[in-house]
């Protein structure tokens, strides 16, 4: 279960990101807080999505929409691999006959594409 934490308990989380710098991340979207009550609260994926924003803006100087799209992107790669896995494992459920014509239709599809 994932755990929520204060605006202050983030920074002292990551002492690398100022409060400013997290407004800002905020506001360009790399990260959106659930608000309880008046302050809002950060799971503990906003922590990751923001160690990674910061390690991509320090290896590649990229500005807040940039980062915010580079990690839309990440996120959807992410969503596909989850999705090849159900797939695969759907795929070893199905009969040895099955599952040979279906690699005979990928080859042949991958071979056409390329």
């Amino acid at each position: 279960m994932s755990r929520s934490m204060s605006r202050e308990e983030l920074l002292a989380l990551i002492p690398e990101l100022s409060a400013d710098r997290l407004a800002a991340l905020t506001a360009a979207g790399v990260v959106r807080p659930l608000k309880a009550d008046a302050e809002p609260r950060f799971a503990d994926i906003d922590a990751a999505r923001l160690r990674l924003a910061l390690d991509l803006d320090e290896a590649f100087e990229l500005h807040d929409e940039a980062l915010r799209l580079v990690l839309s992107l990440i996120d959807q790669l992410n969503g596909m691999r989850g999705d090849m896995r159900a797939v695969l494992g759907a795929l070893a459920e199905e009969p040895p006959e099955t599952r040979a014509r279906l690699r005979e239709v990928i080859a042949r599809v991958v071979v056409i594409e390329r």
